[in-house]
């Protein structure tokens, strides 16, 4: 049977322990660390929260990040993050770690002091990430029985992104630009169309995510089929809503600072235009 040897217990819940295959990791449960020495050993099907942090500079962060820590709020931030291991079904980047031990400390301070931090992207994270935001919200309500502190729905959206990201090797600050792009280009069509877009709605919820997907093909330089004789139709069909899409599409040049494929043109298109037939229709329903 395998073990794991105790390299160093850094408090009563977490250890540092060197790995048969990955060398040095940390070790996350209740009560793990108390009364181990260095040296001991620890069979690996008894270890249950594992987390692997390969980078050196990573494991001196976290080791100095846990003294500044509530050790029950440790052992909750593992059980979170063993749960969001268990339904994401694919490794983790090792960043989640640091990342959301540290923010989720913060906010708890901040909820203690009374300070309120408003979500601006909470209804477009609920909506472009489903499966993160659930499991954002198991991990909330597990702070909330286990810590007696409710950090609220804006929090969700917090943590939801940081799941997002660590699931998709995709660092947060570039998971937040994307949420404030796809925000901001809402904001543009609705001034353009002068049409506020019932949030509840598919044409909204559709919009949402066909922005996300596009940001997705453009960030992983992903070719996009031009259909030219659909692009002729819709530039002369619907020559407005065209030039909105155009728009949308240099935005995203810009902010991505990376070449949009001419058929993201004609597919934002389609969109835009149900969203001007619906104003037209003055159908605000979802």
């Amino acid at each position: 049977m395998s073990s794991l040897k105790v390299a160093k217990a850094l408090n009563n819940n977490v250890i540092i322990g060197m790995h048969p295959e990955h060398d040095e990791v940390v070790v996350i449960g209740k009560g793990i660390g108390f009364n181990r020495k260095p040296g001991d050993l620890m069979p690996l099907d008894s270890v249950e929260k594992l987390f692997i942090l390969k980078s050196h500079e990573e494991q001196e962060q976290y080791k100095r990040l846990l003294p500044e820590l509530d050790e029950k709020l440790i052992e909750v931030i593992g059980e979170v993050l063993h749960l969001v291991q268990l339904q994401a079904k694919k490794p983790l980047n090792e960043h989640i770690l640091i990342a959301l031990t540290d923010h989720i400390a913060f906010s708890i301070n901040r909820h203690k002091q009374g300070i309120t931090i408003h979500n601006p992207f909470l209804y477009e994270t609920r909506e472009i990430y489903p499966q993160e935001y659930k499991m954002a919200e198991q991990a909330v309500a597990l702070i909330k029985d286990k810590m007696g502190v409710d950090l609220g729905e804006d929090e969700i959206g917090f943590v939801a992104l940081h799941i997002y990201s660590a699931m998709t090797n995709q660092h947060i600050s570039e998971v937040r630009k994307d949420s404030r792009l796809i925000a901001d280009m809402v904001q543009v069509v609705e001034t353009t169309l002068d049409y506020r877009i019932p949030l509840q709605s598919l044409d909204y919820s559709r919009l949402l995510t066909h922005l996300r997907f596009a940001i997705e093909r453009v960030r992983r330089g992903e070719i996009v089929q031009e259909i030219y004789r659909l692009d002729k139709l819709l530039n002369e069909e619907y020559p407005e809503m065209y030039m909105l899409a155009w728009k949308l599409t240099k935005i995203m040049e810009k902010r991505l600072r990376k070449p949009v494929y001419p058929a993201e043109v004609s597919y934002l298109t389609m969109h835009l235009q149900r969203l001007s037939q619906r104003k037209e229709q003055g159908d605000n329903k979802p």
